[in-house]
């Protein structure tokens, strides 16, 4: 049942440059953090797979650290944390593991070490658009992804434990939704995890430790996990394309309504109108700052592109772009400057596509005027496709290349402009079949691992991309192929590309001779990391 938050698909709000290799790197450090040794004194992350190769260019390592230190995604001491790490007296090592075919490509395994011998390990996986999942722990393999309240209980491997544990469970009248034990051999250490149906209280945690053989028990708080949802009879609950489309008609809603409503049902304790509005206002800030104020990238790669697009004579716009699409273009290419300088962006549905729906967006409704609450359910429209495509498909370039990432971003903003110019959800999933079918195949393969180029310019190919699909979705022009069935078509292309076409460096543009001989003078992948005794 997908259970994903709206604000996870426009969000998370974050320093950039990548959703997975930044935010997510972040989010994994934090879970890690709430099973570290008391004291910390010493972290080493182990980096698989396309973190291994790219990590410096995508600000993996200040990201990671910033994690340990418990910093949020958004918070602008990331890109400090290499000195906030000394302030704290924290030591970190950044180790590259290499390629491991049997790990997910986004994987880090996050050592900490506290006094004397004490140490534990957490394996995390970045999946796409900077949400995250922990699949290890002291070598054993476990599953959390944070969708309900969690335990994590480290105990030895004797029997009667799990009798106890759920006895204390039975006394406090809390109900299990799943537990599940993991060992990694006879006799030795456990590790049991409970997902419950209530809130954690102190008190529990408390009758955990002192049951007989428990070694630690704690609660482990999953960033970004959305809560499970509750079938009711008047649900809006929806998995695909189909089931949102009958919603929609039967409920005579819009998709963006129908997102909006559902986003109340699945965290009624939360503003989310209050937390969407913040979305829109980042992303008008993102859209304006570095055409006004132009800066260098991390990698130097990006510096006034978005100016001078937004600049381009008249006769030249009124030629080729139009003013609307000019601006658009504009638009989401300055929202990837300000992330390639670690800027606040939202991740839309991740920080190498974010340009792609608020420049989409944001440029029509300007030209025809919208108001803010037409343009939030523009926005909720978005993240209904978006979080389909992120359960059903995937919207990461290390899972499903760069069609993962702006083909994604573009399907999203093709429905989000049907419905805001009056199109019917049928359009609006036209739309969005329309513009994901063309992009199939696109590779990600960012030179000198950066999420600078090509991808700046393939944020403006996925806002024309949308805008012509949009088009094509309100004269009528319908697609023969069903959503889904071309979201899942892009999840297969996607399986079918070879890694170096994912989001490692080592293929594509990437691997070209001009990219190599830049690579080699480039400062932002082969400065040493401080080592911080």
């Amino acid at each position: 049942m997908m259970t994903m938050s709206a604000l996870e698909v426009l969000g998370p709000i974050m320093v950039g440059p990548s959703s997975s290799h930044t935010a997510g790197a972040l989010r994994i450090a934090l879970a890690a953090r709430s099973l570290a040794p008391d004291p910390l004194v010493r972290v080493e992350f182990w980096l698989y797979n396309s973190f291994s190769h790219t990590h410096r260019g995508h600000g993996t390592d200040q990201a990671l650290v910033a994690g340990m230190l418990g910093c949020a995604p958004d918070d602008k001491r990331v890109r400090d944390s290499f000195a906030l790490a000394k302030e704290h007296g924290l030591a970190f090592d950044v180790i590259e593991k290499g390629d491991d075919e049997s790990l997910h490509p986004n994987t880090v395994e996050v050592h900490m070490y506290g006094p004397e011998t004490a140490h534990v390990a957490v394996m995390g996986e970045s999946i796409g658009g900077g949400r995250i999942r922990i699949s290890g722990v002291n070598g054993a393999h476990v599953r959390m992804a944070g969708d309900m309240p969690t335990i994590f209980v480290s105990h030895h491997d004797t029997p009667g434990v799990l009798a106890a544990l759920t006895a204390v469970l039975a006394q406090q009248h809390i109900n299990v939704a799943t537990m599940r034990t993991f060992r990694a051999a006879r006799g030795g250490v456990a590790y049991t995890i409970f997902e419950i149906d209530e809130e954690i209280s102190e008190r529990t945690l408390t009758l955990f430790r002192q049951a007989p053989h428990v070694i630690y028990a704690t609660q482990v708080y999953i960033p970004g996990a959305a809560p499970a949802i509750t079938q009711g009879p008047h649900s809006t609950h929806f998995d695909n394309g189909v089931e949102l489309l009958a919603l929609c008609e039967s409920n005579n809603l819009s998709i963006g309504a129908a997102m909006q409503r559902r986003e109340k049902i699945l965290r009624p304790e939360a503003d989310s109108e209050k937390e969407m509005t913040r979305v829109l206002n980042v992303m008008r800030q993102e859209v304006r700052d570095t055409i006004e104020n132009p800066r260098a990238s991390i990698g130097g790669l990006l510096f006034g592109q978005a100016q001078a697009t937004a600049n381009t004579s008249p006769a030249i716009i009124d030629a080729l772009m139009g003013p609307v699409q000019t601006k658009a273009v504009a638009f989401a290419m300055a929202v990837l400057e300000r992330s390639a300088t670690m800027g606040i962006i939202v991740a839309a549905p991740t920080a190498g596509a974010s340009g792609v729906v608020p420049g989409s967006i944001l440029a029509v409704a300007e030209h025809i005027h919208a108001t803010d609450d037409q343009i939030l359910l523009a926005l909720w429209n978005a993240a209904a496709l978006g979080a389909i495509l992120s359960t059903n498909a995937s919207v990461s370039g290390a899972e499903g290349g760069c069609q993962a990432e702006i083909g994604s971003a573009a399907a999203m903003s093709a429905s989000a402009l049907t419905e805001l110019l009056g199109g019917t959800p049928k359009q609006c999933l036209d739309a969005a079949s329309i513009a994901l079918s063309n992009l199939l195949g696109l590779v990600c393969d960012p030179v000198r691992g950066l999420v600078e180029y090509p991808c700046q310019d393939r944020n403006a190919i996925g806002v024309a991309a949308a805008i012509s699909s949009a088009q094509l979705a309100l004269a009528g022009i319908g697609n023969p192929l069903p959503f889904d069935e071309v979201a899942h078509t892009m999840a297969d292309v996607g399986a079918e590309l070879p890694s170096t076409l994912r989001e490692t460096a080592k293929g594509g543009l990437a691997a070209a001779p001009s990219a190599q001989t830049a690579c080699s003078a480039c400062t932002a992948c082969h400065v040493a990391l401080p080592k911080i005794p």
